[in-house]
């Protein structure tokens, strides 16, 4: 059960300094508007902020009240408004409309503008052209990193999927490069730097700029490797169906910001319960990365330990009873009452899997991983689809459908398209339209099989002569790797054995034993092999943009020693483009085998929905 980590495992860096250096700053760029204000807060900025500064905190330095941006007309009465805002021009535009409407009126009024993480050209170019650039100030609050747990930071930035890779925006990659920049010069010099995916590199030249850019004062390094990673490298793990713990509540009960909140269902009152998820939650810590299926004998175990030490109190005399109540029946009631949340959640989380028929959901996803009985998953997506299961779930399941068969066959694509456009409207159209743009749902082309297109991609890249894949063979490249790329990195574990999930032998336990994470099987391959040599072929069918760098660590000695290994053996994890629950569960069961201690920074935590909910056509 709850796997306890190798002795030798190197203390991981405090992150609590990212929070106290956001909130100092914050604090300092509202003492810019001094006297009472009021402070309008963009929507999904108001729970970041709550895990930076509190209400209280605000209060403390002047905030009068407190408003959601809701782009209408605004009832504050205060003669000084401040807006924090991302940086978009939906919300800029309607803060030009609020100051306009006040100079209509004959009102004054200061205002303040304070951009996270950091300030467009194209929101100043909306001031200038509404004409309201002289009449406000504006800021950037460099807030980068939340820490969301001691081994989880995410810089909240859901948008930086869809921007990045379907829309080709690239204004967040200076962010991401500003993250890994904070990063370097609080914890001190990286030693190397491993990197995959055209994002990172793009990300890891921005970050270098700015080292360039500044002065480096010499420091005790604290975290050793880092490796930088493009969600689209992988899109198979985010597209599977979560079976470990966190995951799953993440998916049925939606974790935001490290925190979740329970309904009655689950609290067993009338009452939802907002309750904090990370390490400080003593159960949670046991089972979060543990598959469902050991949870409910873990919990009951848990149950029966708590029992007896309730039990405790028969037959003691007053000092000892004194004692325990003075020393352990405040802890054990805590935890009782965490216990009783986690089961209320694993029973919720049990009906609601199994009314979906989930086991047969995930029997067709380890049918697409294995490339097995293809017919019969295209038969249980049609049903799916036909009974209108779900609208996501459906797309889902074609996603998964057209990755591991590198596109489908045109006749199987017209036909579930036409199926799944007669359920749910022809209004997602443009939503294939984005799927067949990233790759995800495609058309293999008349003539291309698979083994054609590989040597196809293969011919192309160890030509000299060629240089560089063009545009158009990497969206080749992209339909034909992953039955290859499972062949050559065993993702798939022969299925003639019995795989004991209490006793996990390898990152596949997080599917059930069905797939190894591809992200966290490169992730093990490059450390293993300190670079990418030897696997030219893997980096080929992925599409390049691989890179390992050598850093610069202060060279130190004798007492320094420990430290600098200690370092080496921390690994920070950067995905670009979300990371799920799963991906962060396999890396800690790596850690713990190899005697790592993996740190996960993330754009955003992400899953299945979110990931196809980004790329629909409605998509705001």
């Amino acid at each position: 059960m709850a796997h306890s980590a190798r002795r030798d495992s190197p203390e991981l860096p405090d992150f609590s300094l990212l929070k106290r250096l956001a909130r100092d700053q914050l604090i300092y760029l509202l003492e810019q508007l001094p006297g009472k204000k009021d402070l309008f807060i963009e929507a999904d900025l108001m729970s970041p902020l709550d895990r930076i500064a509190n209400v209280s905190t605000l209060k403390q330095h002047e905030v009068d009240k407190l408003y959601k941006v809701e782009y209408k007309p605004v009832i504050s009465t205060s003669d000084q408004l401040c807006f924090l805002i991302r940086p978009r021009i939906q919300t800029v535009k309607w803060i030009c409309d609020v100051v306009n409407a006040d100079k209509a009126a004959g009102k004054f009024r200061r205002y303040k503008l304070i951009f996270t993480p950091q300030k467009f050209y194209a929101c100043e170019a909306v001031l200038e052209e509404q004409g309201i650039f002289g009449d406000v100030t504006t800021d950037e609050w460099a807030f980068y990193l939340l820490p969301l747990d001691d081994d989880i930071i995410s810089l909240e930035l859901p948008e930086f999927f869809r921007d990045n890779f379907l829309a080709g925006d690239q204004r967040w990659v200076r962010t991401a490069g500003s993250t890994l920049h904070l990063l370097h010069s609080i914890y001190g010099p990286f030693s190397k730097i491993y990197g995959i995916g055209r994002c990172s590199k793009m990300a890891y030249e921005s970050w270098r700029e700015q080292v360039e850019e500044g002065e480096t004062k010499a420091r005790q390094a604290e975290i050793g490797n880092v490796f930088l990673i493009d969600r689209d490298v992988d899109f198979v793990t985010p597209l599977c169906s979560q079976v470990v713990y966190e995951g799953l509540v993440d998916d049925i009960f939606r974790i935001k910001c490290g925190c979740v909140e329970f309904g009655p269902d689950v609290t067993s009152s009338d009452k939802s319960m907002k309750v904090m998820l990370n390490s400080q939650d003593k159960v949670f810590n046991e089972i979060r990365n543990e598959h469902f299926s050991n949870v409910f004998g873990f919990l009951s175990q848990k149950a029966r330990n708590l029992q007896t030490a309730y039990d405790k109190r028969r037959g003691m005399d007053i000092k000892q009873m004194k004692t325990f109540v003075s020393e352990e029946l405040k802890g054990l009631k805590q935890e009782h009452r965490l216990l009783s949340l986690h089961i209320g959640a694993s029973e919720s989380i049990m009906k609601k899997k199994t009314k979906q028929d989930f086991q047969e959901l995930l029997k067709t996803e380890h049918s697409l991983l294995e490339g097995f009985e293809i017919r019969e998953c295209i038969s249980f997506i049609e049903e799916h689809i036909n009974r209108q299961v779900s609208m996501i779930e459906s797309l889902r399941l074609l996603c998964l459908l057209s990755i591991t068969e590198n596109g489908l066959l045109p006749k199987d694509y017209r036909s579930l398209k036409a199926q799944y456009l007669q359920s749910y409207g022809v209004d997602h159209l443009l939503t294939f339209a984005n799927l067949r743009q990233l790759g995800l749902l495609v058309e293999q082309q008349p003539g291309e099989t698979l083994t054609v297109m590989e040597s196809k991609v293969g011919k192309l890249v160890n030509d000299k002569t060629a240089g560089k894949l063009t545009d158009a063979f990497s969206s080749l490249a992209k339909k034909s790797n992953f039955r290859a790329l499972s062949k050559k990195l065993n993702l798939v574990p022969k299925s003639d054995e019995e795989y004991d999930l209490r006793v996990p032998r390898d990152m596949a336990y997080i599917f059930s034993g069905a797939y190894i994470p591809l992200s966290c099987k490169l992730i093990e391959q490059v450390l293993e092999r300190d670079g990418w040599t030897g696997l030219e072929e893997v980096t080929r069918l992925l599409n390049g943009h691989e890179f390992a760098v050598t850093g610069s660590t202060a060279g130190s000695s004798g007492a320094d020693s420990r430290a600098k290994n200690d370092a080496q053996r921390i690994v920070l994890v950067m995905f670009l483009g979300g990371c799920t629950f799963s991906e962060i569960s396999a890396l800690r069961f790596l850690g713990r085998e190899r005697g790592y201690k993996f740190i996960v920074v993330t754009t955003a935590i992400t899953n299945s929905s979110r990931l196809i909910e980004a790329l629909l056509d409605n998509h705001v």
